[in-house]
C-alpha cells in the first residue's frame, strides 16, 4: 500500500505538488463549511438572516 501511494503520488514532484494544492483545497472547502455550521450554530437568532423578517416589510426582493 505504502509503496504503491509514493509509485502515483511522490514519486515525481510534480504529482506530489498537485496532491498537495488538491489536499489543501479539499481540506479548506470542509474546515470553512464546518466552521460555518459552527458559527450559525452558536450565533442563532442574532444574525441578520434571521431577524430580516422583523424589520423589513414586502416582498423579498433582495
Amino acid at each position: 500500500m505504502a509503496s504503491a501511494l509514493y509509485n502515483v503520488l511522490f514519486r515525481r514532484n510534480y504529482t506530489m505538488l498537485g496532491a498537495v494544492f488538491a489536499g489543501a483545497f479539499v481540506f479548506e472547502i470542509g474546515y470553512d463549511n464546518l466552521m460555518n455550521k459552527v458559527w450559525d450554530n452558536n450565533n442563532r437568532g442574532r444574525q441578520w438572516k434571521d431577524i430580516r423578517h422583523k424589520y423589513v416589510e414586502g416582498g423579498d426582493d433582495e
